[in-house]
């Protein structure tokens, strides 16, 4: 059990919940501000979806980096990953992929029939294919003849479906209807997302050019994927600020949403700290960072909305 808990990497859960919060929060607050109702049921099992997800993902990527030998020089994480360590073989790993493979649909489907049937018949099957998407682009990024986070698309992915799905889809799932601002926070977290995705890359750059993986860090070289990363740590808090600023919270003198801003200092800090790293293999411990950072920016925002406004 202590492997499996290893590979399904724990570290990584407050990042993928980020978009759930912040589309299902921004939801509630229209949803009051118009007299409709928010639906606690859709958000728990939102919030368990986008979990089977995330460990799919992660053991999906355990099992392609570890039969593709990608894991065999990595620097500093190779104890973590169980497949390419002999912890948990090859196929136990493959399995553990299809099973959750089968929960993950089954909990997507679960959740479609709460939040559409049978008044949203035509959106249900629309967000079943939305559902298929998203489990297949967690198996695909490293497993496969052609995974895509060996192309240099991950971040890409990353971006659409930690994103714009997660946060746009989420708000949906509640409003079901569709709102041009909720593209701000979306690109916020989409682009944090592909923050953590970047710097996980700059820290196997070494690594990743030995095993063949080209993944988008690469290809920019190290200085340039700094570069990148600090514009994507850079933006997020912008684009929040934009979001507020565009619903007037301002003009209402209604300040509590901008409680999210206190998030600058932090980030002003972060960025530094990275920029002064030399060694890719001292990134490690800003993964956390900025998964915590961003689930700390929808939960602010969340809050800011709908208790202290």
């Amino acid at each position: 059990m202590k492997h499996w808990i290893q590979a399904a990497r724990l570290r990584t859960l407050p990042l993928s919940l980020s978009g759930i919060i912040m589309g299902a929060f921004i939801a509630k607050w229209r949803l009051s501000e118009n007299g409709g109702t928010w639906n606690w049921r859709i958000f728990a099992l939102a919030l368990l979806v986008t979990l089977l997800y995330q460990i799919l993902s992660n053991f999906a990527n355990d099992y392609g980096d570890g039969v593709k030998g990608t894991d065999k020089n990595r620097i500093g994480e190779a104890e973590s990953r169980a497949v390419a360590s002999g912890k948990i073989t090859a196929t136990q790993m493959r399995n553990a992929v299809i099973l959750l493979s089968i929960l993950s649909f089954v909990a997507t489907v679960a959740l479609l029939y709460v939040a559409f049937y049978p008044a949203n018949i035509r959106e249900f099957w629309i967000f079943i294919g939305l559902g298929i998407a998203c489990i297949l682009a967690a198996i695909g990024y490293t497993v496969g003849k052609k995974p895509y986070g060996y192309l240099g698309l991950g971040d890409i992915f990353v971006f659409i479906f930690f994103g714009l799905v997660s946060v746009c889809g989420s708000y949906f799932l509640f409003t079901k209807s569709v709102s041009w601002d909720v593209l701000f926070p979306a690109t916020a977290v989409g682009m944090l997302s592909m923050a953590v995705l970047n710097l996980n890359n700059m820290r196997d750059i070494v690594n990743d050019e030995l095993s063949g993986k080209k993944t988008f860090a690469l290809k920019l070289g190290f200085k340039n994927a700094m570069i990148y990363e600090i514009i994507l740590l850079q933006l997020p808090i912008l684009l929040m600020l934009a979001f507020l600023m565009y619903n007037g919270f301002q003009a209402q003198g209604k300040y509590y949403p901008f409680i999210v801003m206190i998030l600058i200092f932090p980030f002003i800090k972060l960025r530094r700290n990275i920029m002064a790293v030399n060694e890719p293999k001292l990134l490690d411990p800003f993964l956390k960072q900025v998964g915590i950072l961003t689930f700390l920016m929808a939960v602010l925002t969340a809050f800011g909305l709908n208790y202290f406004n």
